[in-house]
């Protein structure tokens, strides 16, 4: 039988909030012991710094503008294939848990548009995942961190009343024990957290956060750029990644006892990461909160960890990996062939000895961008008379950012205008011009 595949997500979790990459204190040492047995993957990247985009990329393995969901609150469209379609159609049992963000079409009560946000999503709206179902479509919104509820299958409302990521947790625990073992599956766990509580505009971790971790490091780049709201929110921010490591631990529990780990392949990663408002200083525009909706790394560097099939043994994996990278890396795990996709099987980058190690990504929401990450740049593109809360490309560019990373890792030193740069910045430009030819079918001019 095919390998089972259980996806876990974390929503907004910077990369070094784990031991495995740093971290101090004893965050996530469940999560640290499968990178132990599995593969760490030290650069991996986003491709989209905002929820709703980088959730459809992972399901469409298209980047977000062509899955449709350039910004947030843009249905998925329904005829639109996705990794859970393609896995029903190869035998899977498809099921999903949490936060879904890829139903409502635009927010504000507009009567011409869809609006799942405090509604149970229909099945057509759910991206194929047709086996288990319980989930919300903005979670932040039926839900703070000690209550709420999702809708399940039958569209019914499922109250809880616990930390909201013990109550995720009690569903994909429900899932492994209905599954049905004549077939593999697909089980994708969606958190929130360590996600922001949108309205209580704060972070609300498990209630031990600011005694367990109140001596806690402030990330540097953090630091450097004047803190944010980060030494409020920074202890709880580290208490919701521990919690969704202790009940990561109860997951594996599960399938110790049901004998599926070593029939398992594992990813664990997140959407994006955070910078606790210290970027974007001038935003937002547009009202947006701001944690991410940037290029720099404490928004676009996230974990990543894979555990089974070829990933086992202990290792760590230096080159340049995306989200986009995901979708066809689960399809080939399926054995499934599927090339209308815009990333590359990580299986694919590790045997690739002239991988371009370059993360492509897209920017909506704070402006209407577009940046690369090479292992010694960030460069960033931007068209200021575009609204980046309705356009989703343009064809003329502006040069935005440009940080050397070997000089300034903190990304504190802007040198775009610096002439003596020039060459390196007429590389880029060509790189990310390529790029944006290749993906989305554009002429771009870049002043």
């Amino acid at each position: 039988m095919k390998k089972n595949i259980l996806f876990v997500f974390s929503d907004q979790q910077r990369w070094d909030t784990m031991g495995i990459y740093g971290q101090e204190l004893d965050v996530t040492p469940n999560l640290d012991k499968l990178g132990k047995e599995g593969t760490i993957f030290d650069n991996a990247f986003t491709c989209q710094p905002v929820c709703g985009p980088a959730r459809a990329s992972l399901q469409t393995g298209l980047y977000s503008s062509k899955a449709g969901v350039f910004v947030n609150a843009i249905s998925l469209p329904e005829n639109i294939t996705t990794i859970a379609k393609l896995l029903n159609d190869n035998g899977y049992q498809t099921g999903y848990v949490g936060k879904w963000h890829l139903a409502t079409d635009g927010l504000g009560g507009d009567s011409s548009k869809e609006d799942y946000i405090f509604n149970p999503i229909p099945e057509k709206k759910r991206g194929g995942y047709k086996n288990y179902w319980v989930a919300s479509d903005v979670l932040e919104f039926t839900s703070d961190g000690f209550k709420g509820y999702f809708f399940d299958k039958d569209m019914n409302k499922v109250e809880f009343e616990k930390y909201r990521v013990d109550a995720v947790t009690d569903y994909a625990l429900d899932f492994l024990d209905k599954r049905s073992n004549d077939k593999p599956f697909f089980l994708f766990i969606s958190y929130l957290e360590p996600h922001h509580q949108n309205n209580k505009n704060k972070y609300e971790g498990p209630l031990y956060s600011k005694e367990k971790f109140g001596n806690c490091k402030i990330p540097e780049d953090v630091k450097a750029l004047g803190y944010g709201d980060s030494r409020e929110n920074y202890a709880d921010y580290l208490g919701a990644c521990n919690s969704i490591d202790y009940n990561f631990g109860r997951i594996r529990a599960k399938l110790e006892e049901k004998n599926l780990l070593d029939d398992t392949v594992i990813i664990y990663t997140s959407d994006h990461g955070s910078h606790f408002r210290t970027r974007n200083k001038t935003l937002p525009e547009n009202g947006y909160d701001d944690y991410k909706r940037a290029c720099e790394d404490a928004a676009i560097h996230v974990p990543l960890i894979i555990k089974g099939d070829s990933f086992n043994g202990s290792k760590r994996e230096e080159k340049i990996v995306s989200l986009i990278d995901l979708p066809p890396t689960i399809l080939k795990i399926a054995g499934i062939e599927n090339a209308d996709m815009d990333g590359k099987a990580i299986q694919n980058i590790i045997a690739d000895n002239n991988h371009e190690n370059i993360a492509f990504l897209q920017i909506s929401e704070s402006f209407v961008g577009r940046a690369i990450r090479t292992p010694e740049y960030t460069y960033a593109i931007c068209d200021p008379n575009k609204n980046p809360a309705k356009d989703k490309d343009s064809l003329n560019y502006q040069s935005y950012i440009l940080y050397d990373l070997k000089k300034d890792p903190l990304q504190l030193n802007n040198v775009v205008k610096d002439p003596s740069y020039t060459e390196v910045l007429n590389k880029l430009k060509s790189i990310i011009k390529d790029k944006i030819k290749k993906i989305e079918s554009l002429d771009v001019t870049i002043d």
